[in-house]
């Protein structure tokens, strides 16, 4: 189904263009939630994506999954909220500060996107360990390539390395008002170390050097174990009711 309209635009937010059509996906079973239902919202693929106007979808609270820009549009659900990190207010809690020490010993390094595959099998180790309910193909390399990478957009593949081996990889996008976590993925041997954590933590900082405002970090789920980790960040923006509003929460540990 297409759809032919103009988001309003609160003050703050990029407009769109006028003639920017959406199409929804027929209904499927959520990979999130079981039992229920999901649908999809895809800006129209047969348009040029930039990075700008990538920035401006973001803003109401699109994502991209290799060439594809989309967001959740479920007839009888609303559980997935973009989010997002204003990182300037970000203060790390005590469990966060002690990931960051723990991992000093790490080298970052900021590469072009890996279009050769060059991280697959770190990747296709992660899946096998970390997504053991097949819902994304491990030992697809063509998949891994369209998932993470796209022929348009400003995106980085941060490496973290322990020595001379590549432990993580961030897949990051930049846009106009901030970075855009895509993907993380780690070496499952290194678990005590919380990669992921320490690459959303890295993102945050280098957000701050760029003087980018934010991070966003995807959808999050409030019934989700698997979205669970980003309630750990605070303060955390979540997009409703056609407008950022802080997420308040009760579950900041200072363990």
């Amino acid at each position: 189904m297409c759809y032919g309209f103009v988001m309003t635009h609160p003050n703050g937010f990029h407009p769109l263009p006028a003639d920017l059509l959406f199409y929804a996906s027929p209904p499927h079973a959520c990979s999130y939630l079981p039992g229920r239902e999901a649908a999809t919202l895809f800006a129209d693929p047969q348009r040029a994506m930039t990075p700008a106007l990538y920035s401006a979808l973001s803003d109401y609270g699109f994502r991209r999954s290799g060439d594809y820009v989309y967001r959740p549009r479920c007839a009888a659900c609303h559980a997935c909220k973009p989010c997002r990190i204003p990182v300037n207010k970000f203060v790390p809690d005590r469990s966060q500060r002690r990931i960051w020490n723990r991992n000093l010993d790490l080298t970052v390094q900021i590469m072009p996107p890996d279009t050769e595959g060059t991280y697959f099998d770190l990747y296709r180790r992660y899946l096998s360990t970390r997504h053991t309910d097949g819902a994304m193909d491990s030992d697809d390399r063509e998949q891994y390539r369209r998932f993470l990478t796209s022929s348009w957009s400003d995106s980085w593949f941060v490496l973290f390395r322990l020595g001379q081996r590549v432990v993580a990889v961030a897949v990051v996008d930049v846009l106009t008002q901030g970075l855009s976590a895509v993907y993380t993925f780690f070496d499952p041997t290194e678990e005590k170390r919380s990669l992921g954590t320490m690459a959303i933590l890295w993102q945050i900082e280098q957000a701050k050097r760029m003087g980018l405002p934010y991070l966003y970090l995807g959808f999050y789920i409030e019934e989700s174990r698997k979205m669970s980790y980003k309630n750990r960040f605070h303060p955390l923006e979540l997009f409703q009711g056609g407008k950022w509003v802080v997420h308040h929460t009760d579950s900041r540990q200072n363990p």
